[in-house]
């Protein structure tokens, strides 16, 4: 079974990663009654027996038993508070000091800060967290990075990060979940940050899943009014659930706000989990990590993948039937299932991915996939783009669940309203002095210009077809 490790960078990527752990220790719980340590448990976890000084217990047969876990995580932030708040709480077992990088300064809402000055500070310090955690697998296969694009720590450091495991682990995939900034975002140099980081990203990911901010709270609104904000649903079982108590208070702003940013929290966990769903559980058809990026990226600096989930919960009125499976297949390409404000059914497909969890049958997803076909516009070169999985166990309070990723040409507007908004900033050099302390004026204008490229080729492949 292969491994991967989990990189949280900045207070978004480790609010996010708290969520992930909380959530994926819970599915694990729930198959694992045994509690022994096997080869689903490996994937993000190594078995620990502190007492006797022993850092990496081998899976071997599958049946020890579990004597102390640690995450494959390393946690970054320039900023203590959210760091100390996972040191707080549940989860503080699963993370020692030496998989902390931490300080006190901040980066100031300043990708320069923390590109160019904190990484080359830390350089030496994240080469070898990283190393350390990877001696330990037995099967290195991806990194999972999780940041923001609006902040300074996340966009800046998160991006000087993905540089790094490209030069140190040029044969591992690495994959990029960020959350982009939403119009409105109170960060007044968040264009800059987001231009300059997703050109980063362009040059150095495998695979980028940007989520936006406000298609979260968006899913969060309407599972609200669908559910009527009551007891017409079990709880736990939405994606905007959350899971023990101690975990609620890790995005805590106030009483109203934090049940909102909690549930933005675990959409984007859950995302994560449907993704290596795969990796960790058995399936008639599993699909890897290496193979979403064969199938989903066919041109290299195409690499940005939309992502959506279905259904958003199970009502537990037993009157009330469950979603019917194929409405679940066309819920999955609508837009308001997408976790950014595109509409991919009135654009181009290069590619799609779907991973079915729970009780579906191999004939259910040929059937919608088919049926799916006739009504999505693929690229010409390839109009039989799918790649399909199947993982026998499904999530945690669902039956079954669909996650579908797709390299859909409607990504595109995604980044021209980024680029605007850098424009607006950029035209009138406003806040530009911050940044050109660290950063030539040409590097920020190519950081634009490179975007530009990235949108004018997925415009191109949207006019051939």
């Amino acid at each position: 079974m292969s491994n991967s490790i989990v990189i949280q960078v900045g207070q978004c990527g480790n609010q996010i990663g708290g969520r992930f752990w909380d959530m994926v220790l819970q599915e694990h719980a729930k198959y694992n009654k045994k509690g022994v340590y096997d080869d689903a448990l490996s994937t993000f976890f190594r078995n620990v027996d502190e007492k006797r000084g022993v850092s990496n217990i081998p899976v071997g047969d599958g049946t020890r038993t579990i004597t102390g876990l640690k995450a494959r995580g390393v946690l970054i932030d320039m900023e203590e508070r959210v760091i100390n708040q996972i040191r707080g709480s549940m989860l503080s077992d699963l993370f020692d000091e030496r998989q902390q990088i931490v300080s006190n300064s901040g980066s100031g809402n300043n990708w320069a800060m923390g590109n160019c000055v904190y990484g080359p500070q830390f350089r030496e310090e994240i080469v070898e967290t990283v190393r350390r955690e990877a001696e330990y697998c037995d099967a290195l296969q991806s990194f999972f990075m999780i940041s923001s694009l609006g902040g300074g720590t996340g966009s800046g450091l998160g991006s000087y990060v993905c540089e790094v495991l490209r030069d140190e682990y040029p044969e591992v995939y690495s994959f990029y979940a960020t959350l982009c900034p939403s119009n409105d975002d109170d960060v007044v140099t968040s264009p800059y940050n987001s231009i300059l980081s997703l050109s980063k990203l362009i040059e150095h990911a495998d695979a980028v899943l940007p989520i936006e901010n406000q298609a979260l709270i968006d899913i969060y609104q309407r599972i609200l009014s669908q559910t009527n904000g009551s007891g017409l649903r079990k709880k736990a079982n939405a994606l905007t659930d959350s899971g023990d108590k101690d975990m609620v208070s890790m995005c805590r702003i106030g009483p109203s706000r934090s049940r909102t940013f909690d549930a933005m929290n675990n959409i984007a966990a859950n995302l994560l989990m449907n993704m290596t769903s795969s990796m960790r559980f058995e399936g008639s058809m599993n699909v890897d990590i290496n193979d979403i990026v064969t199938n989903l990226v066919p041109f290299p600096r195409l690499k940005f993948l939309m992502s959506s989930m279905t259904p958003l919960y199970t009502l537990a009125n037993v009157n009330v039937q469950h979603r019917k499976l194929d409405q679940m297949f066309v819920d999955a390409f609508s837009r308001e299932s997408q976790l950014i404000r595109a509409d991919p059914k009135a654009s181009t497909y290069l590619a799609c991915a779907l991973i079915a969890r729970g009780d579906v049958e191999v004939s259910d997803i040929r059937r919608n996939v088919q049926r799916m076909s006739s009504h999505l516009n693929f690229a010409k070169y390839n109009r039989q783009a799918w790649k399909t999985g199947l993982c026998a166990m499904p999530p945690l309070g669902q039956p079954y669940c669909l996650l579908a990723l797709a390299n859909n040409c409607c990504i595109r507007q995604t980044m021209i309203e980024l680029r605007g908004r850098f424009k607006k900033l950029f035209r009138r050099k406003a806040n530009l002095h911050h940044y050109l302390q660290y950063l030539d004026i040409d590097e920020i204008a190519s950081s634009a210009e490179n975007i530009d490229s990235v949108v004018t080729e997925y415009a191109e492949h949207e006019q051939r077809s």
